[in-house]
């Protein structure tokens, strides 16, 4: 692959920096005085200790949308079905719907989101909106409801990364993230036990369907989840902050223009707005990493179908949802285990492959047998590859323009064509391919391979982005400067 355009390749990505570094574009950032540098770590351990209790709520907030957004698939087991007189195909399109909600509105939701000094109170109250209209599903479901759910549920997960990508540093990232999307696999084992609960106690309680008492709880559960948020959740470093001290709010700030100096010296000034969008779109790097991760989605979509994949081993709706606690318990502890891993050793494309090897190996073992044990052990090797959506979109984070229009649009943009695998997914799930699922699982196979391929190619182009960069230190004896994290 060429680098011959290195030049035109760092408006969009600007490389990694050394700690060497600081000194080729500008005196150094700290004091080099013993006591000054002793002074800060204290006041940094202090300011991470607050922003970590605050941004956690996010963690609470994502595993409501979780729960929400997979209700469904619980409500399945309980006669959601037959109640609303589905066949074929309808509840795979009603899956289906809320994703392109949630893909018309990425984009527009992060470019608000980068305007606006209060994401607290955005976030918060598309939060509390989507909850109303999970309680309203309870009583009249349908297509276009599904979809304004998707709506809005689009604010969170790429307004959430945004939101954290401007408080913490790149080496800090990959593993915040992997603390916030830990709220996944935190979802998946105890929101069916939430919902094997309500399946198994409400049914005809004031006259409502087991599974509509499903949809009221969790839409109650939201609303008032919504609301404390506007009250918890961090707005941006450059935001008035009342739970911070002055100097803790001054090294908030101050920390970041630290992170980002690196960016400034290798990206064009931020026009802002649709000019960042055209940019990012005649970028093909944007669409590579786009596209796969939109196969690491839909390779990841058993996740949807966890609780109908359980009850192929044949025991009652309410004991499925119970083995589903367990495997996402361990994959919460697996994500951020690696993820952490993968921050240490500042590197992304192995950890991605090792998730990808364990959702192969599940996906074989799930559809080599109809043994009760072995396929309950394949649905343990899935739940640990959820880790590798978390790793591709750090990657992204960390990789692509840290001015903050250009990175809103481009977690924005690359997650909307990740969603559009979130889209098709549904349909890779049919019941006429139960109950073994070899289909499904030929094609997820296929798919986290085409994600990996992309992601190599992704990662020999910045190597070699690296090398070009190398031989120009060399050529001019330069200090090692700016490195992208393969």
């Amino acid at each position: 692959m060429s680098i011959s355009s290195v030049g035109e390749s760092r408006s969009l990505l600007p490389v990694e920096i050394s700690d060497s570094t600081q000194f080729t574009y500008g005196t150094s950032s700290i004091d080099n005085d013993p006591e000054s540098i002793s002074t800060r770590e204290v006041l940094e351990r202090s300011l991470l200790r607050k922003l970590d209790f605050r941004t956690a709520y996010l963690v609470l907030i994502y595993i409501l949308n979780q729960m929400d957004r997979n209700n469904a698939a619980a409500a399945r087991l309980r006669g959601f079905e037959e109640d609303l007189g589905m066949k074929g195909t309808q509840f795979n399109t009603l899956i289906s719907s809320l994703y392109i909600g949630y893909i018309l509105m990425q984009i527009p939701s992060n470019l608000i989101l980068s305007r606006i000094s209060k994401p607290s109170v955005y976030l918060s109250s598309c939060m509390s909106l989507w909850g109303v209209l999970t309680t309203l599903i309870g009583m009249l479901c349908s297509l276009s409801s599904r979809f304004l759910v998707g709506f809005l549920e689009a604010t969170f997960y790429p307004g959430a990364v945004y939101l954290i990508s401007r408080w913490y540093k790149r080496e800090e990232l990959g593993y915040r993230t992997s603390l916030f999307t830990a709220g996944i696999g935190i979802s998946n084992a105890f929101g069916p036990l939430l919902a094997s609960s309500i399946l198994g106690t409400m049914e005809g309680f004031l006259g409502y369907a087991a599974w509509r008492w499903l949809f009221f709880t969790e839409g109650f559960l939201t609303i008032f989840v919504g609301v404390c948020g506007i009250f918890i959740l961090p707005d941006f470093p450059s935001s008035p902050a009342r739970w911070l001290t002055p100097a803790e709010h001054s090294l908030a700030q101050k920390r970041m223009e630290e992170d980002s100096r690196s960016h400034e010296s290798a990206e064009l000034k931020s026009s802002g707005g649709f000019p960042d969008l055209l940019s990012l779109i005649s970028d093909w790097r944007a669409w590579l990493v786009g596209i796969a991760l939109g196969c690491c989605n839909a390779s990841l979509s058993f996740n949807m179908f966890f609780p109908t994949l359980a009850a192929t081993m044949g025991y009652s709706p309410t004991i499925s949802l119970l083995l589903c606690a367990p495997p996402w318990i361990m994959s919460t502890i697996t994500a951020v285990t690696v993820a952490r891993h993968s921050d240490a050793t500042r590197e992304r494309f192995w950890h991605l492959v090792f998730a990808s090897s364990m959702l192969i190996t599940g996906y074989v073992l799930a559809m080599s047998t109809m043994n009760i044990t072995v396929r309950y052990i394949s649905l343990f090797f899935m739940a640990q590859a959820q880790i590798a959506n978390v790793i591709l979109l750090t990657w992204i984070s960390n990789t692509f323009a840290r001015s903050s229009s250009k990175r809103a649009i481009a977690i924005g943009f690359m997650n909307t064509l990740g969603t559009s695998g979130n889209t098709l997914s549904p349909y890779i799930w049919l019941s006429k391919y139960g109950p073994t699922y070899m289909n499904s699982c030929l094609i997820c196979i296929a798919l986290s391979c085409t994600c990996v391929s992309l992601c190599w190619v992704f990662r020999r182009h910045l190597g070699q982005m690296n090398e070009a960069a190398e031989v120009e230190e060399r050529k001019r004896n330069l200090p090692k400067g700016y490195r992208y994290l393969l």
